[in-house]
């Protein structure tokens, strides 16, 4: 690029200074140059992408992921590249270590917002999806991140969900081995039944059981499996909802409509026979904190026991709790309005003598009772949980025997208990428990403490560590003035030996629901022969896919059609659904499944297909696999090096994904146990918003700010509006573009400025104006290595003096300190530093070239394209891309050092360590980039910055 544009020679200024037009221009030659040059392929150890393996075989390896975008018809805003370029610094700075550095981005395109579309437009989802790939891919390549394309994939591409269905085949032909604490193939288990080393522990004899009772003992055991599962049902869009799509009030996110909780035959997935390992396991991969108290609540491990308390119709009514000490406190049993032992407790007429408010208005329990059913059935469960502290519940007419007093004690029905946790059953021990207490006072039940409270406490439900009281009876159980571990421990030796319970251990999680009535998603690799049963695919008939019709949306109903009953839209393409074919024994009949699978289908394997993409034998060669994913001491259970995404993703996806690998694990096709080995969770970009008299969210970009004195007013159209701080958003009118920012500076100002305004996971404010700050940085640097006039290099072979060559090593260390820990504010505060010593000590040019080019390479993982130029014509014909990092020459890094307080508004907010001789721009940036400081002034504006060198900084703000 040796002459300047049109638009350059047009205007004033030097016709080399470094603007947008020359960063767009600079910017777009160099990503055709990587991606003719195919800089950021990488080799893999064997396969059809094993090119130039020989070259990187001895080198350390790194495999770096983001998750992946779904792309949506607006496109991104510049909240959404945070991690993406965060990933593409560091595995910049890794490759330029000398890493052979795997990193990708592909797309997870099935979904509801694409099929939505098609149902508002009549425009094929795929149509839509893959329209908005090719503009997420525009503006992601347009970003200069280097990703290699070549493993790019889709979700809604037949050639990955093949694989997909695969997967989904090795889970339902698979069965977890208890006592192996593993999966194995489902021929195993059949294998141990034919020879009669287990049974089929349902009480029947295998031997005695015909054929299709056989296939129904089998398919009871795999890992997937059909069963009747309480669902959110909405008439109104003809389809089942997920928790997450149910608003507070028990009504459909999209449109409005009321949702049902009803019993329906759904494909679920046993994870729960994973939910030991999925909670150790987290010990041994490097997780946030806070993520892995999300998994752990998730997954909600309770230790305590079963104990059953008799009924008069025969069947006992069978609780978990984790403390069985309280048993002599339970003074009422509840259940959840679907357990099947409701409509046998529920009494014909109400006994004489209970309290009215146990009867309410109804005339008789049948009527009382069918009521509420009707009433809960109305609600979500995340609503069922957000209401219990309001009690409601009818008294069903029956009561159960405390096994422990041999009294007789009342069973309700209410929506605080839910069947999918537990036994879908309680007992009431109000005085141990907050909620049991609230219960009972609102229905006038007995009271009964089970530990002594200190002699100080002041509240009700008392459930800490004190003295068992009030817990003996006559046949043996004596627990008063025990410890609650010692009480604990007696009563389940109790429970058990007079069996009325036993040790257990329950969880929160539930088996995972793995259908949708949707039609933009994975089928079903499932077929149906005439036994009703289902039948796999063979692999050879893989992919199964996805039929095209021009009816995208189920069969919706009356709203209040509770009855209703899904009809999925593949359900109406009769010659898809009803054919014939020969699976190894002759062309016979068999029916489809025409429920698809869940949109988190495709994202719980990705990383594996990332590894091996082109592969069409196998979902992944195990030697590559073992390559960029195997165990190692550093990661015990293998998995990615790091993988960067929103916190929100912390327990479904995650969750998910972690269970599909430990089963892909289990049988033997992968060497890692684990999917993720690091995880970090970026930050929110967020911005201002702005509403009107209406509350109406008006357009950002066009607010004007009006100053009168120390008041300042928001106007947008003339009128007065109120400004709030949030996430960015297309529906909070407050987004700014990628493009934008290209346009107006290029694409290395955006990337340096998002990875300057704080470390990667604390969220920060978007302020368009700031983002000129980091423009200007490159401007600087770009006049320290060239001649605005003529656009060369003018660097000198001076000898670097001592102080800028201490202050040279002392950047490069800290720039790799920052680079390596994810802290990429601290690198270009220390870059600027670097930058302002050159600046002012060779104002004219010359700098030495032992100061500037070092300057360039560290430039080159954050403002890629403008290092590469700067390189270019500091006369070098390589890309910097592999070119080595520099490294810290330790006899140069002795350099004296001082704490500087940080004030804002006179306050102290943090104490910096800075260079000694560190001038206040130098100060101001290093403070900018504390943590705490940021978040100081965050959201605030900052009207003045006293900074002292060596002695103080303060911000007005």
């Amino acid at each position: 690029m040796d002459e300047p544009t049109g638009a350059q020679a047009a205007t004033d200024e030097p016709p080399y200074r470094y603007t947008a037009a020359l960063a767009d221009q600079i910017e777009r030659a160099w990503q055709a140059r990587w991606e003719a040059e195919g800089t950021f392929h990488v080799p893999n150890p064997a396969g059809p992408l094993s090119d130039g393996f020989g070259e990187v075989a001895d080198r350390p390896h790194a495999f770096i992921m983001d998750m992946f975008p779904y792309p949506s018809g607006e496109g991104l805003h510049v909240g959404h590249p945070l991690g993406y370029i965060a990933t593409d610094v560091y595995a910049r700075y890794l490759r330029m270590r000398g890493d052979n550095v795997l990193h990708t981005m592909g797309f997870d395109a099935f979904g509801l917002p694409a099929e939505q579309h098609a149902v508002q437009t009549g425009t094929h989802p795929r149509t839509t999806t893959y329209e908005n790939i090719e503009v997420f891919r525009r503006q992601l390549r347009r970003m200069g991140l280097g990703h290699d394309e070549r493993r790019s994939i889709v979700t809604t591409d037949p050639s990955y969900y093949r694989w997909t269905q695969w997967i989904f085949l090795q889970i339902f032909n698979s069965w977890y081995d208890d006592a192996a604490q593993k999966a194995r193939p489902i021929s195993e288990l059949i294998e141990e039944l034919d020879v009669g080393i287990r049974e089929p522990g349902d009480g029947s004899v295998w031997a005695e059981l015909d054929p299709v009772e056989r296939r129904i003992v089998v398919d009871n055991h795999r890992l997937v499996y059909r069963a009747e599962s309480i669902v959110n049902w909405c008439p109104g869009l003809g389809t089942v909802l997920a928790n997450e799509e149910v608003t507070s009030e028990g009504r459909s996110e999209r449109g409005n409509f009321p949702v049902f909780r009803k019993p329906l035959v759904q494909w679920m997935m046993r994870i729960t026979a994973y939910a030991d390992r999925l909670n150790d396991d987290l010990d041994l991969i490097d997780w946030p904190d806070k993520v892995r108290t999300m998994q752990r609540n998730w997954i909600g491990k309770s230790v305590g026991a079963n104990i059953r308390f008799p009924t008069a119709v025969g069947e006992p009514i069978e609780v978990f709790t984790t403390r069985p000490d309280t048993v002599f406190g339970a003074t009422y049993m509840v259940l959840a309005p679907e357990h099947p032992l409701v409509e046998k407790l529920t009494a014909d007429r109400w006994a004489d003598g209970i309290p009215s408010v146990w009867m309410g208005d109804a005339p008789d329990p049948v009527t009382a009772v069918t009521a509420y059913q009707q009433f809960a059935a109305g609600k979500s469960e995340l609503d069922r949980q957000a209401d219990a502290k309001q009690k409601t519940g009818v008294f069903t007419g029956g009561y159960a025997t405390n096994p422990a007093t041999g009294g007789q004690i009342p069973v309700f029905v209410a929506d605080y208990v839910l069947m999918g946790y537990g036994t879908g059953a309680i007992m009431g021990v109000p005085g141990q428990d907050e909620r049991d207490w609230a219960f009972a006072e609102a229905f006038e039940l007995p009271i009964v403490r089970t530990v002594q409270p200190p002699v100080d406490f002041t509240g009700d439900a008392y459930n800490g560590e004190g003295p068992a009281i009030n817990s003996a009876n006559e046949n043996g159980l004596d627990l008063d003035g025990l410890t609650v571990a010692e009480a604990k421990a007696a009563t389940i030796a109790w429970l058990e030996a007079r069996r009325f319970g036993r040790a257990a251990t329950t969880y929160r999680l539930r088996d995972w629901l793995f259908s949708r009535q949707r039609y933009w998603g994975e089928p079903f690799p499932i077929v149906y022969d005439e036994t009703g049963l289902p039948v796999g695919l063979p692999d050879f008939m893989l992919p199964l896919e996805l039929p095209d019709t021009t009816e995208f949306a189920p069969r919706s109903f009356d709203p209040e059609d509770a009855d209703s009953e899904p009809e999925p839209p593949l359900g109406r393409l009769t010659d898809w659904v009803n054919v014939e074919l020969d699976l190894g024994d002759g062309p016979k009949p068999f029916t489809r499944e025409t429920s698809t699978m869940p949109n988190w289908a495709g994202s719980c394997w990705y990383e594996l297909r990332y590894a091996d993409p082109v592969n069409d034998e196998q979902v992944v060669d195990p030697a590559i696999e073992n390559y960029w994913m195997g165990p190692t001491l550093e990661r015990p259970l293998g998995g990615v090096q790091l993988y960067v995404g929103g916190v929100e993703h912390a327990v479904l996806h995650l969750l998910y994904a972690r269970f599909w690998h430990k089963v892909l694990y289990d049988l033997g096709y992968i060497t890692s146990a684990e999917p993720f080995h690091r995880l970090v969770n970026q930050g929110y970009v967020q911005a201002y918003a702005y509403t009107d008299a209406r509350g109406a969210y008006v357009q950002a970009n066009e607010v004007l700010e009006k100053v009168d004195g120390t008041e300042i007013t928001y106007w947008y159209d003339g009128e007065e509006v109120e400004r709030e701080y949030g996430k960015m958003g297309k529906s909070l009118k407050n987004v700014t573009t990628p493009d934008e920012m290209y346009a107006a500076y290029g694409a290395d100002t955006l990337r340096l400025f998002e990875m300057f305004t704080g470390p990667l996971e604390q969220s920060r404010p978007w302020d368009t104006k700031a983002v000129v700050g980091s423009f200007r940085l490159l401007q600087r640097i770009w006049r320290v290595v060239l001649s605005e006039e003529t656009g060369t290099a003018h660097v000198s072979d001076d000898v670097v003096p001592d102080e800028l060559n201490r202050l040279l090593h002392g950047t490069i260390a800290a720039v790799r300190e920052g680079l390596r820990t994810l802290h990429f504010n601290t690198s270009i505060a220390r870059l600027t530093e670097l930058n302002n010593a050159l600046t002012q000590s060779y104002p004219e040019g010359d700098a030495p070239r032992g100061v500037v080019e070092p300057l360039v390479v560290m430039l080159a993982p954050l403002a890629p394209h403008a290092a590469e130029e700067l390189w270019s014509r500091l006369g070098h014909n390589t890309s910097l891309a592999w070119h080595p990092f520099p490294e810290a020459d330790p006899a140069w890094l002795a350099v004296d050092t001082v704490e500087v307080p940080v004030q804002v508004n006179g306050k102290l907010r943090s104490v910096i360590v800075a260079p000694a001789d560190a001038d206040a721009a130098t100060l101001e940036a290093l403070a900018r980039a504390d943590q705490k400081v940021d978040a100081a002034l965050a959201g605030r504006e900052t009207k003045r910055v006293v900074a002292v060198p060596g002695r103080l900084i303060n911000f007005v703000v």
